[in-house]
């Protein structure tokens, strides 16, 4: 949970960034949400005079990140922190300097939550250890937000999973969604066995229609991030570096734009997106992805491109041993926005 630090942390968020990232931000009037879960930092980037200053809160193993006006949920290690936006009534200067109050800690257990989303009145979070799509779902209507005693259910796994196990076989790790519903997942490998994405971590990765339950695109290098953006499927090729566009019907895919890091965390705004880009561990699970070739070059950074022409227009670039980002959010029409500690 994402309760206020009895000290001060040793190492404190140090970025740089290109000055035509505040003015962006300001023109769109959006603030940025960053999780960097190997550090264990919520970051949240504001912009204003030209600058760009950063709130931090801290908790273990930050995940994914859901938005919308009213509320905002992250997931960690074996909970999901939530927000209420209580800044909705108040004049439109205070709905921009938006002050988010924290509700209980909802504890799941250690799913191994990797992406998590909003529909209707559900969060659905994916988890890697059992491959499958898991529902936060409000048991009664007391509180419109959130309730405490939310009830967490299994809805989805892919069909060629034969057995509901904590083994982590493919890896369920992205979600995109439309209309409030899960329509697509990414997957590191279509595979039942234990672990088996490991086995072929360059070419194994897969896009799902969780509708059909069909394989809509693969070949992919450890992919995440899928996104519905402009009537159009999005995801991050992440071992190669690319953020591309994919044609559900005929699976073919699209490089938009490359970059100098693993691929992970996807936001659009306007006609722009914001992809994060992490270094990579010296681990099995990273060794022999294309990226790895240059591992001296790899950033850990948000960089923004133009998604008409690929097009980079700059980028945030984290140090002191911020090396890996998992989520990245935009908070819209709120662009100075704080988050309250839990007391709790």
């Amino acid at each position: 949970m994402f309760a206020e630090p009895q000290h001060r942390p040793t190492v404190p968020l140090s970025f740089t960034y290109s000055a035509s990232i505040p003015k962006l931000l300001e023109a769109l009037k959006i603030s940025l949400l960053i999780s960097a879960y190997q550090a264990g930092k919520l970051i949240v980037l504001r912009a204003k005079a030209g600058e760009l200053t950063a709130i931090v809160r801290h908790s273990d193993r930050v995940m994914g990140i859901a938005v919308t006006p009213e509320k905002l949920a992250v997931g960690t290690r074996s909970a999901i922190s939530v927000w209420e936006n209580s800044s909705l009534t108040g004049s439109e200067s205070e709905r921009c300097q938006a002050w988010f109050v924290p509700h209980p800690p909802i504890v799941t257990g250690d799913l191994g939550v990797r992406e998590v989303a909003w529909g209707e009145e559900t969060l659905w979070l994916t988890s890697t250890r059992f491959s499958a799509l898991f529902s936060l779902t409000l048991r009664d209507n007391s509180c419109p937000i959130i309730n405490t005693n939310a009830l967490l259910q299994c809805d989805w796994q892919p069909p060629f999973l034969m057995s509901f196990e904590a083994e982590d076989r493919c890896h369920l790790n992205g979600i995109a969604m439309v209309n409030g519903q899960p329509q697509y997942v990414t997957v590191l490998a279509a595979t039942d066995a234990v672990e088996g994405w490991r086995k072929d971590k360059i070419n194994g990765g897969c896009a799902i229609d969780v509708t059909s339950g069909e394989i809509v695109a693969r070949g992919f290098s450890m992919p995440h991030s899928p996104r519905v953006y402009d009537n159009r499927l999005w995801l991050l090729d992440s071992g190669r570096g690319r953020l591309v566009i994919v044609d559900a019907a005929t699976g073919q895919h699209d490089v938009v734009a490359e970059f100098p890091g693993f691929a992970r965390g996807l936001a659009f705004c306007d006609r722009y997106a914001f992809v994060g880009l992490s270094k990579i561990r010296d681990s099995t699970t990273f060794r022999g992805l294309p990226i790895e070739r240059h591992p001296q070059t790899l950033e850990c950074a948000v960089w923004v491109v133009k998604i008409d022409s690929g097009k980079v227009l700059g980028s945030i670039k984290f140090q002191s041993h911020c090396n890996e980002l998992f989520d990245v959010q935009i908070l819209e029409n709120i662009s100075h926005p704080t988050l309250l500690y839990s007391k709790l």
